[in-house]
C-alpha cells in the first residue's frame, strides 16, 4: 500500500530482542532512548519520545535532539510501577524548515517577502495553541510579515529564538511516523539495591543440638540489621521428606536424628504451604516476618518447585511426575550433583494447567502472609514461559514482589530467564577471581544490552558453593571479595555466619562445605566479633549512604599499572556522589601502583586540585595529578574514596 510518510525511524534503542521483552528499571531512573530518524532531501526535521504509564491514557512527550549522522537522542523518568510504553514520532517540520530556509535568504541579503507571507500561514494555526502572551507575540509577528513598512522587524522577528522557540514547543506533525511500541517494566527501588544475609533457621538456637525456631531467629534480628543487611533469605522452611532422606555430609542413608536437606521438600506433615514442624506455627513465622520489617528487613523464601518421594503430590497428583515402567520416578540430578532425595517435577504433564495453577496459588499464601521477595531455586530446570506467565500473574496484583534468579548456568540461559521477568540474577562472580576476569565480566555486564533487564546479584559463597579461593584463606581474601561483590555490584548476598567466622572447610577437591549446613542443624556463635565483621558492617553503611553503590551500571575501569591493583570510578546519575574503589586482588603481600584518574569523566583538568577521603579509614588526600600512587596491604586490602571536587 502507498505510503505519503516521508520520516524514516531506524535502530530504536534500547529494545531487547526486537521489542519481544521489556526492559526495566527502578521507581525515578530513566529510559535513554536513541533512534535513527531521517528523512529524504534536505527539509528540517522533529522528533519526539512518546510514553504513559499502563494507567494513563494520554502520552506524554519528549523532544529528542540530533547528536550526529541522523542520530537522536532523548530520555524520560518513570515515577511509578508497573508498565510504561514508549515509542519513538518523527515528522517533517514545516515551521522550523520555513525558519531555516529564510534565515539562510536573510543572511545572503535576499529580498524575502512572499516568504514572509507563506510564514503567516505557519503562524495562523498556532493562535489555537498558544497561551496568552504568546498569541499577542505571534499577531505581531503577523502583522509585520504581512506589511512591507515593517520589513526590518519582519525579518527581526523571523529569525528570533521566541519565534523558534514557539515553534519548537508546537510543532505540526504533518504525516508523522512513528516507531512500533516498546515496553519498560518499572519496579521499588530495591530491585536495584539490596544486601542479603543467609542463614538456616533450623540453625539458629543457643543451645547445641537443638533444633532452632523462629523465636530463635527473632534474638538474630538486631545482629543483621546492625551488620547493614536489608534482606533475610531462608533456605526451604516447609516439612523435609523422610523418604530417600540425606544423612550428614551428603550421604545417601540418614541416621536417627538426621534432619535431611531442607530443599527436600514435603513430607505426611505437608508441602509448599506447610511450615517445619520443629520450626513454629504459621503465626509465629507471620510474627517473626513482621518484627523483621520493624528493623527494615524483609524476609525472602525460597521457592523450589521440587518434591520429596513422601510429598502430598506424590499421592495426590502422582500425573505430575514421570513414572517409569518399574513404577519409581527417577530422582533429579544437576550432573555431577545427585538429589536422590527429590523428584522432579514433570512439566509435560497433561495437567500441566492444574500444576501452573497450584505453584501459582503457593506466591500467593506466602504473598498473603507477607512474604515480599522468593529467591527461586533452579529455575533454568523448569519451562521458561512457565516463568514468564506466573512473573506475569503476580505482578498484576502485587508490583512489590521481586523474585531472585538462583541460575548458576550457561550464559544465554540465565539472560534468557531474566528476559521473561526475573528482578534480579545470580551471577559468575563468585568465580570470577582475577583483574581480567572481573573487568571483563563487569563490562559484559553493565556496557551490553544486558545492563538494560538483567539485575547481578553478587555473593561471593552460598551453601553449595564453597569457592576454591576462599578454601583455607585469610582474612584479607574475604575481606577483599566482601568489597568486590559490595562495590562492584548494587545487588549482595553472603551465606553466614559460615561467610564472616571464614568456615571453610572443604569437601576434598569439591567447591563444596565440609559437613555442609545443608544436610545437619549447625550450632554457632552468634554474636562473635571479629574484624571481618567489623568491616562488612562499615562497607553496608558506606553502600546506604552513597547512591554511587546503589546501582550498578555507572562504572568505568581505571588503569593501574599493576595487575594485583583493580580501580574503578562509580557514580549516581546526577554525578553528585563519585567514589574512585581501589582493590588489591593479593591477599599475602602488599602492593604499589599509580591509578589514572577519570579526569575527563570528573570534569576536571590536569593539575586541577581533587580532595579525595577514605570512607573507610577517614583519611583525606590531596592529589594534583592523573596519575597518583596507591599502597594497600592485606590489614586493609582496600580503599573506598570520596572523590571531593
Amino acid at each position: 500500500m502507498q505510503n505519503q510518510k516521508r520520516v524514516v525511524i531506524d535502530y530504536v534503542a534500547p529494545q531487547i530482542n526486537g521489542g519481544e521483552f521489556f526492559i526495566k528499571r527502578v521507581v525515578d531512573e530513566f529510559v535513554n532512548v536513541d533512534a535513527h530518524v531521517l528523512v529524504d532531501g534536505h527539509d528540517v526535521i522533529g522528533a519526539s519520545v512518546l510514553y504513559k504509564h499502563e494507567k494513563e491514557r494520554k502520552w506524554s512527550e519528549s523532544r529528542m535532539h540530533l547528536v550526529v549522522n541522523d542520530e537522536w537522542k532523548s530520555s524520560f523518568q518513570v515515577q511509578k510501577q508497573g508498565f510504561y510504553s514508549y515509542k519513538v514520532q518523527g515528522w517533517v517540520d514545516y515551521a522550523l524548515n520555513w525558519q531555516h530556509g529564510i534565515e539562510r535568504k536573510i543572511d545572503d541579503g535576499q529580498h524575502v517577502k512572499s516568504e514572509l507571507l507563506e510564514g503567516i500561514t505557519l503562524l495562523k494555526p498556532l493562535l489555537k495553541k498558544a497561551s496568552r502572551e504568546e498569541q499577542d507575540y505571534l499577531n505581531y509577528c503577523i502583522a509585520c510579515f504581512d506589511d512591507p513598512e515593517q520589513y526590518d522587524s519582519a525579518i527581526k522577528e523571523a529569525k528570533s529564538s521566541e519565534l523558534h522557540d514557539i515553534f519548537m514547543k508546537y510543532p505540526e506533525k504533518h504525516l508523522a511516523n512513528e516507531s512500533k511500541e516498546l515496553q519498560v517494566y518499572v519496579d521499588r527501588k530495591k530491585a536495584r539495591f539490596s544486601t542479603w544475609y543467609e542463614f538456616f533457621p533450623r540453625s539458629a538456637s543457643e543451645q547445641e543440638g537443638q533444633h532452632g525456631t523462629f523465636k530463635d531467629c527473632e534474638r538474630l534480628l538486631p545482629r543483621i540489621a546492625q551488620m547493614g543487611f536489608d534482606t533475610l533469605y531462608f533456605p526451604p522452611i516447609h516439612p523435609i521428606g523422610y523418604v530417600n532422606r540425606k544423612g550428614k555430609n551428603n550421604t545417601t542413608e540418614a541416621q536417627p536424628g538426621d534432619v535431611g536437606s531442607a530443599w527436600g521438600i514435603g513430607s505426611p506433615e505437608g508441602g509448599h504451604k506447610a511450615i517445619h514442624p520443629k520450626l513454629g506455627s504459621l503465626e509465629d513465622f507471620k510474627e517473626l516476618i513482621n518484627k523483621a520489617k520493624a528493623q527494615g528487613i524483609e524476609i525472602a523464601m525460597d521457592y523450589a518447585l521440587q518434591a520429596a518421594p513422601d510429598h502430598p503430590w506424590v499421592k495426590d497428583h502422582p500425573e505430575w511426575f514421570k513414572w517409569r515402567p518399574d513404577g519409581t520416578v527417577q530422582y533429579a540430578e544437576n550432573p555431577p550433583k545427585k538429589y536422590q532425595d527429590i523428584l522432579p517435577i514433570y512439566w509435560e504433564s497433561k495437567d500441566y494447567k492444574n500444576l501452573w495453577n497450584e505453584c501459582l496459588d503457593i506466591l500467593m499464601y506466602w504473598i498473603d502472609c507477607g512474604i515480599t521477595i522468593f529467591r527461586v531455586d533452579n529455575p533454568h530446570t523448569k519451562p521458561y514461559y512457565f516463568w514468564e506467565w506466573i512473573i506475569a500473574e503476580v505482578k498484576k496484583k502485587h508490583p512489590d514482589i521481586i523474585f531472585l534468579a538462583e541460575a548458576f548456568t550457561k550464559p544465554k540461559v540465565m539472560q534468557q530467564l531474566a528476559k521473561r521477568g526475573y528482578t534480579q540474577s545470580y551471577t559468575y562472580f563468585t568465580w570470577r577471581n582475577s583483574k581480567h576476569e572481573l573487568t571483563e565480566y563487569l563490562t559484559e555486564l553493565t556496557q551490553t544490552d544486558q545492563r538494560e533487564y538483567m539485575r547481578p546479584n553478587f555473593w561471593p559463597n552460598t551453601p553449595d558453593i564453597n569457592p576454591y579461593h576462599l578454601q583455607g584463606s585469610n582474612e584479607s581474601k574475604y575481606m577483599q571479595r566482601y568489597v568486590l561483590a559490595a562495590t562492584l555490584s548494587s545487588n549482595i548476598g553472603i551465606y553466614g555466619p559460615v561467610y564472616e567466622q571464614m568456615i571453610d572447610e572443604a569437601v576434598p577437591g569439591k567447591e563444596e562445605y565440609f559437613m555442609s549446613e545443608k544436610f545437619e542443624v549447625k550450632h554457632y556463635d552468634w554474636f562473635k566479633q571479629n574484624k571481618l565483621t567489623t568491616v562488612i558492617s562499615r562497607i553496608n553503611q558506606i553502600r546506604h549512604e552513597h547512591e554511587a553503590l546503589q546501582q550498578t551500571n555507572n562504572i568505568k575501569f581505571c588503569h593501574v599499572d599493576n595487575d594485583n591493583l583493580m580501580a574503578y570510578y562509580k557514580w549516581n546519575d546526577s554525578k553528585s556522589d563519585e567514589l574512585l574503589i581501589v582493590v588489591s586482588l593479593e591477599h599475602h603481600y602488599s602492593q604499589q601502583g599509580t591509578v589514572q584518574l577519570p579526569l575527563s569523566d570528573l570534569g576536571v583538568y590536569p593539575g586541577h586540585h581533587i580532595n579525595v577521603s577514605d570512607l573507610i579509614t577517614g583519611s583525606n588526600y590531596n592529589w594534583y595529578n592523573e596519575w597518583n600512587f596507591v599502597e594497600l596491604h592485606p590489614t586493609l586490602p582496600f580503599h573506598i574514596f570520596k572523590i571531593n571536587k
